[in-house]
């Protein structure tokens, strides 16, 4: 009688996500891995386990990226406004795909999250990256019903910059991507919400509805494990992230702030306002 064929390891899964271009087929094969995970199909990285992901991930020819002054404006009253607005916020999307999966690939196995904890470390990034394909999905229709599509316009590379920054240090990258980047969708989603409504486009207003929704969630994933990375190297996690916060951002954090979305993502205003210079 033959041995079974060993499980996959979600950190091989992980980084074919991270492996593959084509922005539709990555969503999907995002969409697959997370379907496999929850179906048991791929093991846990054991403790210690190395690293797999590359220091950047397979990109497709368009859109091509460029200095942010280059990226079309952003402003919803015309359908060229809306689309540029959509675009970028699809671009957003898109990445997130690969922050989420990176976590998994990269840090997967990580010495700082306890063998009893591996599983839901996993289960909360892989839900992430499966929440980012879907999110892609909504804005790829929305830019189709404009009558255009993702990669037709300039994007720029300031969310993958931050992530090559943060790619050999797991608390760095939990407080610069999810606690500072995806924080920052909370602030300025619900007024892009506003101006599409305002602009009739009551479609793609709902679509940034869910995403909103769920960032939250996301954002939330983020201070959960920080606390818990920050706790194992022995360190006080609000004194911790402001330090790191200080080391890897350029520039001070931007107000105004959505203090009720935050709280519910449990990132209280004493971590973040002193950041922006609001509190001593």
């Amino acid at each position: 009688m033959t041995d079974p064929a060993p499980i996959p390891c979600v950190q091989s899964a992980a980084l074919t996500v991270l492996m593959t271009a084509e922005p539709a087929a990555k969503a999907a094969c995002a969409r697959r891995v997370a379907q496999d995970w929850r179906g048991g199909a791929l093991a846990v990285p054991k403790r210690g386990a190395p690293g797999l992901a590359p220091d950047r991930p397979a990109r497709p020819d368009k859109p091509v990226l460029a200095p942010p002054s280059a990226v079309p404006k952003r402003k919803p009253g015309s359908r060229e406004g809306r689309f540029a607005l959509l675009h970028a916020v699809a671009h957003i999307e898109f990445n997130a795909i690969d922050l989420a999966f990176d976590m998994v690939a990269r840090f997967g196995g990580d010495a700082r999250i306890t063998d009893g904890e591996r599983a839901s470390f996993i289960d909360d990034w892989i839900g992430v990256g499966d929440d980012e394909a879907r999110h892609f999905g909504l804005l790829t229709q929305r830019l189709a019903a404009l009558g255009s599509a993702y990669g037709d316009l300039n994007a720029h590379d300031g969310l993958w910059s931050a992530a090559e920054a943060t790619k050999d240090d797991l608390p760095a990258r939990l407080a610069i991507a999810p606690m500072v980047l995806e924080a920052r969708g909370l602030d300025v989603t619900p007024v892009m919400i506003t101006r599409l409504r305002a602009a009739g486009d009551e479609d793609s207003a709902a679509a940034l509805e869910i995403i909103y929704s769920e960032e939250v969630a996301h954002v939330a994933a983020g201070r959960r494990w920080f606390d818990a990375v920050a706790t194992a190297e022995g360190h006080d996690p609000r004194e911790r992230f402001q330090t790191l916060v200080r080391q890897y951002f350029r520039g001070a954090l931007k107000p105004p702030f959505n203090i009720p979305a935050r709280d519910r993502a449990n990132l209280p205003e004493d971590w973040y306002a002193p950041l922006a210079g609001l509190l001593d």
